[in-house]
């Protein structure tokens, strides 16, 4: 192949191609890391951390929203996750696994003297209303403002 041949050959390559001195093509491309795959957008997990944040102000308890697979008894599996938080006693999780389309709220000796049973029940429907419309973020954040709502503003001591 002539010079001149080669250099016509070479302008028709996309950009980063060549074509090498054995007649072989090589082609550099851009590397792209590949992005985390995460269920939210930026805002949605600000909406939620600004729920759990307000949520345990206002209240004074620990509540924290887990999200994942609970095991094969999902009741034991959100009791285990509620044991491993810095306080279990003043602590209110909420736990969420979509793929076994379970729902625990737990909470700790101390929480649960503010956080009635009804009212974690009502916390409960109000996610299954959402998540059944395709909000997950939505039902989580108006789970934690009703429990919230129901342990009421931290007390003074």
């Amino acid at each position: 192949m002539d010079v001149l041949a080669k250099d016509s050959a070479e302008k028709d390559l996309p950009f980063g191609e060549v074509v090498t001195g054995s007649g072989r093509r090589s082609a550099a491309k851009m590397y792209e890391p590949a992005a985390p795959a995460v269920p939210f957008t930026v805002q949605q997990l600000a909406r939620l951390d600004e729920a759990l944040t307000f949520a345990s102000r206002e209240t004074g308890l620990d509540f924290s929203v887990y999200l994942g697979d609970l095991g094969e008894d999902t009741r034991a599996g959100a009791e285990k996750l509620h044991a491993g938080t810095d306080d279990p006693a003043n602590a209110v999780l909420v736990a969420v696994s979509p793929a076994q389309r379970a729902i625990e709220i737990v909470t700790g000796t101390h929480a649960y003297q503010r956080v009635a049973d009804r009212g974690a029940k009502l916390a409960v429907a109000s996610m299954v209303a959402s998540f059944k419309e395709g909000d997950l973020i939505g039902g989580l954040v108006n789970a934690l403002r009703m429990l919230s709502d129901q342990a009421g503003i931290a007390p003074k001591h």
